[in-house]
Order: C-alpha cells, then sequence, then structure tokens
C-alpha cells in the first residue's frame, strides 16, 4: 500500500522533469516494476504535450547550424549487451544504470546492525541513494529525517504505521513521519532509498545507534 498523500506530486515532478536524479530513477524504476501509476502518469503527458500546443514557438538562434551538428555526429557505435538471463530480475533498468552493474552480486554491503545492511550509492543533486537489506522480521531502529526519504521495495515486504509495502510500492516519509519499518516474515526485503537531509533515529536504542548511523 502506497501513500497518496505526496506521491501524486512526486509523480508529477517526474513527468515535469523536475526531480533530482536519484528520485527519478526511483520512479522510473516504480514504474517499471508496478502498473499500478502508469495510467496517471501517460494522463500527465498528455496534458503536458497539449500544455505544449498552445505554447507560443520560440525562435532558436543558429538553429540550421545546430541541426547539421546533430545530424552530424556520425553514427554511434552499437552497445554491447549483456545476456538478458545476466541481469538480476530484482533491479529494475534504471537501477541498474545508476549502480553500474547488472547484478548484487559482489556488492560490499555495510552492516548497520544485526541484520540490517546498506550499501551506499552516493549523493546526486543532493540526495543520497543507496541500497538497504532488512533480514526477515527484523526490524529498522525507529527514526525520522530531517528532510524526505523515498523508499522503494524491490523484493519482499515491509510494514509500519502506516502501511504494507510490497515490491514496486514507494513509501514516502520527512520530518513529521516518525516510524519502524519492520520486514516481512517470510523473506528478505530489499529497498532503494533516496533520502534529502538527515536522519535522526529515536527512541533508547536509536540514541545508542545514532552516532554509527549516516547524518
Amino acid at each position: 500500500m502506497e501513500q497518496t498523500t505526496g506521491l501524486d506530486e512526486l509523480l508529477a515532478g517526474y513527468v515535469a522533469g523536475t526531480l533530482a536524479e536519484p528520485a527519478r530513477v526511483l520512479v522510473s524504476a516504480h514504474l517499471e516494476l508496478s502498473d499500478r501509476n502508469r495510467s496517471y502518469v501517460r494522463q500527465l503527458e498528455a496534458l503536458g504535450g497539449l500544455e505544449l500546443e498552445h505554447t507560443a514557438p520560440v525562435t532558436i538562434s543558429g538553429r540550421d547550424e545546430k541541426l547539421a551538428a546533430i545530424f552530424g555526429l556520425g553514427a554511434v557505435a552499437p552497445v554491447r549487451r549483456q545476456p538478458e538471463e545476466s541481469f538480476d530480475p530484482r533491479l529494475p533498468t534504471s537501477i541498474r544504470r545508476l549502480l553500474g552493474r547488472p547484478t548484487l552480486d559482489g556488492i560490499a554491503w555495510r552492516s548497520l546492525m544485526p541484520g540490517v545492511k546498506e550499501y551506499r550509492m552516493g549523493e546526486i543533486d543532493g540526495c543520497a541513494a543507496s541500497l538497504l537489506w532488512i533480514r526477515a522480521g527484523r526490524a529498522v531502529p525507529s527514526h525520522t529525517h530531517d528532510g524526505t526519504e523515498l523508499t522503494l521495495v524491490l523484493q519482499g515486504g515491509f510494514s509500519d504505521a502506516d502501511g504494507h509495502y510490497v515490491r514496486g510500492d514507494i513509501a514516502l516519509a520527512d520530518d513529521h513521519v516518525d516510524h519502524k519499518p519492520v520486514a516481512d516474515d517470510d523473506e528478505d526485503c530489499i529497498c532503494f532509498a533516496v533520502t534529502e537531509g538527515h536522519l535522526r533515529l529515536t527512541g533508547p536504542v536509536g540514541r545508542l545507534l545514532q552516532p554509527f548511523i549516516r547524518g
């Protein structure tokens, strides 16, 4: 189950091209994994097309020269594609590209606490992107955020006070949310997370672990 509050704005930002790159990758992956919001995104894209039709054309200086330069680039060398079976089915195309590898094999997971690991993919456009692995039945300590957190489920599922999320679902959190995600009992949970701002652990356990967690 996904929260509808904020999700529509996220999808609108995706269509408008205003999202930070990690958030754009997350929404693209969501649309690949789930058909739940594809129709809505197509409607937004259609509305954007209608808006362009009613927009007065703008004169581009040096148009002919720019077009000639584009078409004069020559043929692009073919991309060597890896066999489809070598791709990890848990990873949508956009996440594989951001990760720079086709599978999770050999990922240098960093243990955050027993049963919870993270692989940091770096910071782009002011947002930190990472993969999270939570052992079945384990919980991430209660936490909140100074900014926003987007979480896309790639494998398994988890629950928090706002609902239950499975593969393809997006969970949204911000400084108004203090939650404690718990992985489903029957399968390890793997997520792609995009965070803006600092994560703050809450509760007695969180305060002890905070020095070891990325701020």
